[in-house]
């Protein structure tokens, strides 16, 4: 199950308390204090990493403890400092406080830890209370709570390109030809219920990401269909393809159904709006279908590039277009 909203309770461990104890030892007559500190509680460490992709791991807990540090002992043993409790989310979660919404953390960086809660401090122990006027100090410090606090995990994929389209424009179709992702494929709208991501071959060694998102419908940024709840995940996105279906089935004209589409991603993010994009014209099998393509070309005033997933015609010319518009575009 695709999890990437997530509400959660961190609580760092509490740290140990100080000991209070005096030296008993036959060989010493009169023994002084010798009460150990207590250890440090544990952190809570969130890891971004590519091991998992969504945060349904997370779900149903709600709280997440990490371990209390331990007692300190007689003759001045420190108690132990208890172990972090380390949290893996996927790359490109966002950490915001549940109930202000700010922003704390953006865990865009794999293998790149963050303290989200931090442990309490051990208390000391009593032989630090020791003076000329007190000699047998029957006092030591408790240890200290660690921090507590109600986060959201908000998942944004990291992906090159972001694929963009009305429901059946062959988004999932045009992800499986040019990437080893599999994504579910019907001819009905609405197949693709969550993200999906796969990486795709560029010139020699080179690669590059491709994110597809369930397609967008009429009012899709005022919150109806499936898409207006995952266009965030193309936000980290550098470049668009906005796949527009010129085959003889969909009853809009290619022209309408192409700024349909822009309208609804002006709606949303004007910022989104303005990336870096390629017009695709999909399904484009036969004469009639690349006069669609070259009509809508003319309509828009943009290139369009048409391709057929079916039988691989201009797929490599498309790849090419994106790895040269990708190579110019600036990362992060």
């Amino acid at each position: 199950m695709f999890v990437d909203e997530l509400v959660i309770t961190v609580r760092a461990g509490k740290g140990g308390d100080g000991c209070i104890s005096f030296l008993r030892d036959k060989n010493t007559i009169k023994g002084g204090p010798d009460g150990g500190d207590g250890g440090d509680g544990g952190d809570v460490v969130l890891l971004p990493t590519t091991h998992v992709n969504t945060l349904y791991h997370l779900s149903g807990r709600g709280v997440f403890a990490a371990p209390n540090g331990m007692q300190g002992g007689p003759k001045e043993c420190f108690g132990k400092s208890a172990e972090d409790l380390t949290i893996e989310v996927p790359v490109g979660t966002q950490v915001l406080d549940a109930e202000r919404g700010n922003l704390l953390q953006d865990l865009a960086t794999p293998d790149e830890p963050w303290v989200v809660a931090r442990g309490g401090f051990g208390g000391r122990g009593n032989v630090h209370f020791k003076s000329a006027i007190n000699r047998t100090p029957r006092k030591a410090e408790r240890g200290r709570d660690g921090e507590q606090r109600k986060i959201r995990l908000s998942l944004k994929l990291i992906a090159d390109v972001g694929l963009l389209g009305l429901p059946n424009a062959g988004k999932s179709t045009l992800l499986s030809t040019l990437t080893k992702a599999r994504p579910k494929i019907a001819d009905y709208p609405f197949t693709t219920l969550e993200p999906s991501l796969g990486i795709a071959q560029g010139p020699g060694e080179t690669t590059f990401v491709i994110a597809d998102i369930p397609g967008l419908i009429e009012g899709a940024s005022e919150g109806r269909g499936l898409g207006d709840r995952f266009l965030k995940h193309i936000e980290r996105t550098r470049l668009l393809l906005h796949l527009v279906d010129c085959s003889a089935v969909p009853l809009d004209p290619p022209e309408q159904a192409f700024r349909m589409l822009r309208r609804e991603i002006e709606n949303y993010s004007r910022e989104l709006a303005g990336r870096p994009s390629i017009v695709v014209a999909t399904k484009v099998e036969d004469d009639d279908c690349r006069a669609r393509a070259q009509a809508l070309a003319t309509a828009i005033r943009e290139p369009v590039l048409p391709v057929s997933s079916a039988t691989g015609q201009g797929l490599a010319e498309l790849r090419a277009a994106v790895w040269s518009l990708l190579s110019e575009l600036p990362r992060g």
